[in-house]
């Protein structure tokens, strides 16, 4: 198993190379004009799904999905509507039916949010965790990979 990383280190824009646009909308505000905190959950929910999604489904494949576990997520500065904000995606390191992801929120520069999140394989029906294919783990490893080369 990996040591776990801090969330100061994720912060860097070069650890990530898959990289989601989200379009801020006016309903994600809250009175201060502040993008709600709830909503972040939302915008990291975007950069998975087009990490681990297709127009098809899962890319795990019929009968078997992944699922959110858990998520942690620290906020780093405001952000404000309008606009769009980039969301980082990187796969941190894959069990045996699990998968860790870091994931940062982007605006205009400066980094938001940054969060870690677990990603479970599922058999859709009997809704039990199971083993990731090792093609699918590749592939996802290969599309994401987690770059630490500028972090100390």
């Amino acid at each position: 198993m990996k040591p776990a990383l801090s969330k100061e280190a994720l912060l860097d824009r070069k650890c990530y190379k898959h990289w989601t646009k989200v379009n801020l909308r006016y309903g994600d505000t809250d009175k201060l004009g502040h993008v709600n905190n709830a909503v972040f959950i939302t915008l990291f929910e975007s950069g998975r799904a087009a990490l681990l999604f297709n127009r098809e489904g899962s890319l795990a494949g019929p009968g078997k999905t992944m699922v959110l576990a858990n998520i942690d997520v620290d906020f780093k500065a405001e952000l404000h509507y309008p606009g769009d904000v980039e969301v980082g995606t990187a796969l941190v390191n894959i069990g045996r039916s699990s998968l860790k992801l870091a994931q940062v929120v982007y605006k205009d520069g400066v980094c938001c949010a940054v969060s870690q999140s677990t990603i479970v394989l599922i058999d859709e029906k009997s809704r039990k965790p199971i083993p990731f294919p090792f093609d699918l783990a590749r592939q996802i490893e290969q599309t994401a990979p987690l770059t630490l080369q500028s972090v100390n």
